[in-house]
C-alpha cells in the first residue's frame, strides 16, 4: 500500500476518533481503513493504536507517530502548493553563463529588463570565456559564441556576433583613413593576444583573401583596453561589434574597412532538452530570444 495514503488514514482516524469516520471522510470501506493502519503497524513491527468493542486510543509510540505524520504530510502539502505555483508563475533561481564581453556589454543589460519584469527570478550570471558543462556544474542555460559541437542541448539562434574596425577622429584626421587591408601597413593597429602571441590583424583582402598584417606596438588579451588606447587617438582597434557600439553611436570612434571584415561567428542559447521546462526557464528562453534572436 501507499505509505503516505496510509498516514493519512492514520492521522484521520485518530483526529476523527474511529475508523469508521475516517472512511467516510475517504469514502472507502471501514475494512479498507483496517487493511491501512496494518500496513503502517508491521511496516513498524508495532502497535499504534489500541482497539476494543467501545472505543480506541493511541499506543505510546503511536502518539509519537501521529505527530509525526502530521509534520511529514504538512511539508508534503507545502511542497505540492509550492510546484503548483511554480508551474503558474516563473520563480525562483537561473544560473546563467555567458561569455564575457557579450555579457557585460549585451546580455547583463537585457537582463535587468527581464528581472524587472519577474520579480520572483533571480539570476546567477557567470561571465567567462569557459567553456561551462550545464549540467555537471547544475547550469539553466549558456551563450555559446562560434560553431557548436554536436550535442543533445537545444540550441537557439541569436544575433551573430559582428567585428568592427574603428579609430577615433582625432587618429584618422592624423594618420588618414584606410581604404583597403594593405593600408594598414601604414597605421598603427591595435592587437588582440588571444589572437596568437603578436595579436596580428587578419582581414578579408582584396581578390587574393585574407592577407596578414603587422602587429602593432601595443597589444594587449583584453578588448576594453584596446578600446581606451583607441578613444585616446593611438591607432586603430579591431573589436566586437558589442564592444565599440556605444563610442560608435556617439562619434567617439568611426568605423573603418566595413566591406573586409570577416561575417559575424554564430552565436547560440543553448539549454538542455526537457519537456517539463519550468516557467522561470521558459519565460527567460522567451524573453532572451525576443529581445537577441536572429
Amino acid at each position: 500500500m501507499d505509505k503516505l495514503v496510509s498516514m493519512e488514514i492514520f492521522v484521520a482516524v485518530v483526529e476523527a476518533g474511529s475508523l469508521t469516520a475516517a472512511a467516510e471522510r475517504f469514502d472507502i470501506s471501514s475494512a479498507m481503513v483496517g487493511k491501512h493502519i496494518r500496513s503502517l503497524e508491521t511496516r513498524l513491527a508495532t502497535r499504534l493504536l489500541t482497539r476494543t468493542t467501545r472505543r480506541q486510543s493511541l499506543t505510546e509510540i503511536g502518539r509519537q507517530y501521529y505527530e509525526q505524520c502530521r509534520r511529514i504530510l504538512a511539508d508534503v502539502k507545502a511542497a505540492e502548493s509550492l510546484a503548483e505555483a511554480m508551474t503558474a508563475t516563473p520563480r525562483g533561481v537561473l544560473k546563467v553563463t555567458v561569455p564575457l564581453t557579450f555579457g557585460v556589454e549585451v546580455f547583463a543589460p537585457a537582463m535587468t529588463d527581464y528581472l524587472t519584469a519577474w520579480p520572483d527570478v533571480s539570476l546567477e550570471l557567470d561571465l567567462s570565456n569557459r567553456v561551462i558543462d550545464l549540467v555537471e556544474e547544475s547550469f539553466d542555460a549558456a551563450v555559446r559564441i562560434g560553431r557548436l559541437p554536436d550535442s543533445s542541448f537545444v540550441a537557439r539562434p541569436l544575433k551573430p556576433y559582428r567585428m568592427r574596425a574603428c579609430a577615433s577622429p582625432e587618429y584618422l584626421a592624423r594618420a588618414g583613413t584606410p581604404r583597403t587591408p594593405a593600408d594598414l601597413a601604414q597605421h598603427e593597429c591595435l592587437g588582440f593576444l588571444h589572437w596568437g602571441r603578436e595579436g596580428i590583424w587578419r582581414l578579408n583582402g582584396e581578390p587574393e583573401g585574407e592577407s596578414p598584417l603587422r602587429a602593432g606596438r601595443f597589444r594587449a588579451n583584453n578588448g576594453q583596453a584596446l578600446k581606451v588606447a583607441a578613444l585616446r587617438g593611438f591607432g586603430l582597434v579591431l573589436q566586437p561589434e558589442a564592444l565599440l557600439a556605444r563610442e560608435i553611436a556617439r562619434g567617439e570612434l568611426v568605423p573603418v574597412l566595413d566591406e573586409f571584415l570577416p561575417p559575424g561567428s554564430p552565436v547560440h542559447l543553448i539549454y538542455p532538452r526537457d519537456r517539463r521546462a519550468t516557467p522561470k526557464l521558459t519565460s527567460f528562453i522567451d524573453f532572451v530570444m525576443e529581445r537577441l534572436g536572429a
